[in-house]
């Protein structure tokens, strides 16, 4: 018996199964220290401190995202194979689902800038075991597992 190839069937309104919101961070960590980026300018967490990130692009691989965000906001180079992702967070917030996806690069070139000053206000690097008050909760979150060696974790579902 084969088993039905469903990559090509149609889709059918209302039966889709759910869309999430795909979300990459890059974990810049070295001697105890994580790199942050002040959010200006954006429709979320306006003011907060919160790791580099973005969203996936329709047709665009997670590792291609990670290293493209990781272009434009701190004007650094990682090769794809060079992303080692260390946990996976899914979060709901305002009753949408997303996973947020938290790579660290093995390696990358190119010296860390502020890229997009429109957007970050300012760039820092935090003791880990004092990270800001004025984080991102979900970021402190993350971070707290990542410490912990935790690859999976959920933040906003109902117990």
């Amino acid at each position: 018996m084969t088993r039905p190839d469903h990559t090509n069937a149609p889709r059918v309104t209302g039966t889709d199964p759910l869309t999430l919101v795909v979300g990459v961070h890059l974990v810049l960590s070295d001697d105890g220290t994580v790199l942050l980026g002040r959010r200006r300018n954006t429709r979320y967490a306006e003011g907060l401190w919160h790791l580099p990130a973005g969203h996936m692009e329709p047709g665009e691989a997670v590792t291609r995202s990670m290293a493209r965000e990781a272009e434009e906001e701190l004007g650094i180079t990682i090769a794809e194979d060079d992303l080692e992702l260390v946990h996976t967070l899914h979060h709901l917030d305002a009753d949408r689902s997303r996973l947020q996806l938290f790579f660290r690069p093995t390696r990358y070139e190119g010296r860390v800038r502020n890229a997009e000053p429109h957007k970050c206000a300012e760039l820092r690097r935090w003791p880990l075991d004092r990270l800001p008050e004025d984080i991102v909760p979900y970021t402190a979150h993350a971070l707290g597992e990542i410490a912990r060696s935790n690859p999976l974790s959920t933040v906003g579902w109902p117990a």
